[in-house]
C-alpha cells in the first residue's frame, strides 16, 4: 500500500507539473497575442482601421476574413461576397446565420464596424420596407456589427418612402446598438449636400453620414473634388469608406495610388467634427489572392500613415 501511495503521489506530481507547464505556455501565448492586438489598436489613435470584404467578392466571405486578418487589420467590414445574394449579410440572412458570421469574425480577433446589406423594398410598400430594414438591423445586432450602411435611392418616386422607412427605424436601431448611415452612392445621394438633405429629412441622431471620397469623384465623373465636397458634410460624418479613384470611372484602386487627396479630405472632415471613428478600406487593385493580400497590407500601412498626421 505504501508503494502504491508513493507511485500515486509521484504520478500526481508529474501530472501537476505538466499541467502547470502547459498553463504557463498558454498564458504566455495569450499574453503575446493580446500584446500584439493591443499594439495594433494603439496605432489606430482613436481611428478603427479596417477593410471590407469587397476585394474578395468572388470568394466565400471566410476567405475574405482570413485575408483581412492576415493583412493586419482588427476590423472587417461586411459587404459583397460569393453567395446567393452577393452579400455577407442581407434581408435573406437568418438570425442564426448572422450570429455565426459574427463568430467567424471574432475567431479571427476582429470586430465589425460596418455592414452593407443591400436595399429595402419600399417599392412594394412602406411597411415592407420597414420590415426589411428591421430585419437588417436585427442581423447586424446578431453579428455584433456597429453600423448598417444604406446606399440610398435613385428613383424620385421612392425618395420619400425610403427615408420615411429609415426614420421609422432609427430608434429601433439605436436600442439594438446599431447606427444607420448613408453613403454618397449616386442617384439622389451622390454629393455631400444631397446626403445632408436626406439626413435632415430623417432628422434623427442615429442616422449619419459615412463619407466616400472615391464615390464623389466617380459619380461626378471627376467634376467634383471630394476635398471641396467634404466641407458640406460638417457635423454629419461618423465613418468613412477609404476608396480611391482613377479616371475614367475606376475605383478598383488601392488607396494612396489614385487621385483622391486623402490627407486633405481627412483634414477637412476633421475640421467638421470627424475626429475619430471607422476608416474602412473598400476597394483595392484587382489581382489573385496573393496579390490582393499584398495590396491590403499596403493599404493598411497607408491609412495608418494618414492617421499619424491627424
Amino acid at each position: 500500500m505504501a508503494k502504491m501511495d508513493r507511485v500515486t503521489r509521484r504520478g500526481f506530481l508529474r501530472q501537476t507539473l505538466r499541467i502547470g507547464a502547459a498553463s504557463l505556455v498558454v498564458r504566455h501565448a495569450n499574453s503575446a497575442i493580446g500584446s500584439v492586438a493591443k499594439l495594433a489598436r494603439s496605432k489606430e489613435n482613436g481611428w478603427q482601421i479596417g477593410c471590407y470584404t469587397r476585394p474578395w467578392a468572388k470568394y466565400d466571405y471566410r476567405v475574405a476574413l482570413d485575408a483581412i486578418a492576415e493583412a493586419g487589420f482588427n476590423h472587417a467590414g461586411l459587404m459583397t461576397t460569393k453567395s446567393k445574394t452577393g452579400l455577407v449579410i442581407s434581408t435573406a440572412t437568418t438570425l442564426e446565420e448572422a450570429r455565426q458570421i459574427g463568430e467567424e469574425v471574432k475567431k479571427r480577433r476582429m470586430q465589425i464596424p460596418s455592414v452593407y446589406g443591400g436595399g429595402i423594398p419600399v417599392n412594394e410598400s412602406l411597411k415592407t420596407g420597414i420590415d426589411a430594414l428591421r430585419k437588417l438591423i436585427d442581423n447586424c445586432a446578431a453579428a455584433g456589427a456597429r453600423s448598417l450602411m444604406m446606399g440610398g435611392v435613385g428613383d424620385a418616386d421612392l425618395y420619400e418612402p425610403y427615408y420615411k422607412a429609415i426614420a421609422e427605424c432609427c430608434d429601433y436601431a439605436a436600442d439594438k446598438g446599431v447606427e444607420i448611415v448613408l453613403k454618397p452612392h449616386g442617384g439622389l445621394n451622390a454629393t455631400g449636400p444631397q446626403c445632408r438633405k436626406a439626413i435632415d429629412m430623417v432628422g434623427h441622431r442615429n442616422f449619419r453620414l459615412w463619407y466616400d471620397p472615391g464615390n464623389i469623384y466617380f459619380y461626378s465623373n471627376r467634376q467634383l473634388d471630394p476635398v471641396a465636397d467634404a466641407a458640406t458634410a460638417d457635423g454629419l460624418v461618423t465613418g468613412m469608406c477609404i476608396k480611391d479613384y482613377k479616371h475614367p470611372k475606376n475605383v478598383n484602386v488601392t488607396p494612396g495610388t489614385g487621385e483622391v487627396d486623402f490627407p486633405a479630405v481627412l483634414a477637412r472632415l476633421k475640421k467638421g467634427g470627424f475626429t475619430h471613428g471607422p476608416l474602412v478600406i473598400e476597394t483595392l487593385a484587382p489581382g489573385d489572392l496573393d496579390a490582393t493580400l499584398e495590396e491590403a497590407r499596403k493599404a493598411r500601412k497607408f491609412v495608418e500613415g494618414l492617421t499619424d498626421g491627424i
